[in-house]
């Protein structure tokens, strides 16, 4: 069967690509396209177009960059009505998949959402939209399950697949060689993000932590794809050492960890690092978000569990002085320590579910199995 997929960031081309492998397995005939990136190239898929050129967040950049969105939205229509897949599989990246799954709604293929937009947090009445042009998603929180099912979607928790990347990463037993660092017990891992606008806020703030603690070694975790630019200042700190695209080598010989909100917070917390999560956008964007969102937490770690496992530092209240005190408290008070992990033990509980790729993979190739083929 054709398959085309639609991930427009890093963890949505990692994940797709997972999934295409566990689709691989369900159906040895598979065809793969759509857009993405490097992971999902590697594969199997046809990419048409890498999610380094669709990379906007925030509400004042996204409308800066509303015609080179509907470039892309006309492009991949016609794209997808050319291929003429027998299903769609959106990944993530909200606002780009749910304008496409309204454009194609009324084509005759199959339309699946693997890891939803995050609707629950603000305008929940989106879910009425993807009731209307989704056939099945499936969600990888717990708790989305329940709240999908309340707008009578065809919602299943397959599992989180974080856990499966994680339980497939092979460890680098010589990461300190090779990175040339001494010190192999007092790292602490710098994760900024994978978003040119993410590291432009974040990175400075960063910095000013790397300084207050000269005696420790920090690992700033690179993304090959940005601009190398964008990293110099924080490099030519002496304590700063680049760790390009290994963040799992990285946390597993870390002992705290500065975290942007977004996926990293999960991984983190599975790896079992203590960490403090930051997030910081622009005045205008926080301003018009914080009307909206109905959440009171933005980490996944305490969305998961429902409560404050991990600080969050958001805007006015992140700055260097508070990064500080919350890793000094974790790197020195063992109780402090001991309550973070404890609440990483039923995060893991929580998500319990192994395997979403596969699960997903099972659900997808079944639903198509029982229809007509439209080839």
């Amino acid at each position: 069967m054709k398959y085309y997929l639609i991930a427009g960031e890093r963890s949505g081309d990692l994940h797709g690509s997972n999934l295409i492998k566990a689709l691989k397995k369900e159906d040895a005939n598979a065809e793969f396209r759509g857009f993405g990136g490097d992971y999902m190239q590697e594969a199997g898929a046809e990419i048409i177009i890498h999610y380094n050129e669709m990379a906007v967040m925030g509400i004042i950049e996204v409308l800066q960059s509303i015609f080179k969105i509907k470039k892309f939205l006309s492009l991949c229509y016609k794209d997808i009505q050319n291929f003429q897949p027998d299903a769609v599989i959106f990944i993530d990246f909200g606002g780009f998949n749910m304008r496409m799954a309204k454009m194609i709604n009324g084509l005759k293929f199959k339309k699946f959402y693997y890891i939803s937009p995050k609707i629950w947090a603000w305008n929940q009445k989106r879910a009425y939209k993807i009731k209307k042009t989704i056939d099945k998603v499936f969600v990888i929180l717990p708790f989305e399950e329940a709240f999908y099912n309340k707008f009578d979607v065809d919602a299943t928790y397959v599992g989180n697949p974080v856990l499966d990347a994680i339980e497939e990463f092979q460890p680098d037993n010589n990461f300190f060689i090779r990175h040339k660092i001494v010190d192999t017990k007092g790292l602490i891992a710098l994760l900024p993000g994978s978003r040119k606008q993410e590291l432009i806020k974040l990175l400075p703030v960063m910095k000013g932590v790397a300084r207050a603690f000269p005696n420790k070694t920090f690992g700033l975790s690179i993304i090959e794809n940005l601009p190398k630019d964008l990293y110099d200042d924080i490099l030519n700190e002496p304590n700063v050492i680049p760790v390009i695209e290994d963040n799992y080598n990285l946390l597993l010989n870390s002992e705290a960890a500065v975290v942007t909100s977004g996926t990293a917070t999960l991984e983190t917390a599975i790896f079992e690092v203590p960490q403090v999560v930051v997030y910081r956008t622009s005045k205008i964007n926080y301003t018009i978000l914080k009307q909206f969102v109905k959440v009171d937490y933005i980490s996944l770690v305490n969305l998961i569990v429902g409560k404050p496992v991990v600080k969050e530092l958001l805007q006015d209240d992140l700055n260097t002085a508070a990064i500080t005190r919350e890793l000094s408290a974790i790197l020195t008070n063992n109780t402090h320590r001991n309550e973070i992990l404890h609440g990483y033990k039923k995060l893991r509980m929580t998500l319990s579910e192994k395997n979403a790729s596969d699960n997903t993979a099972k659900k997808i190739f079944e639903t198509l199995s029982a229809k007509p083929s439209q080839h």
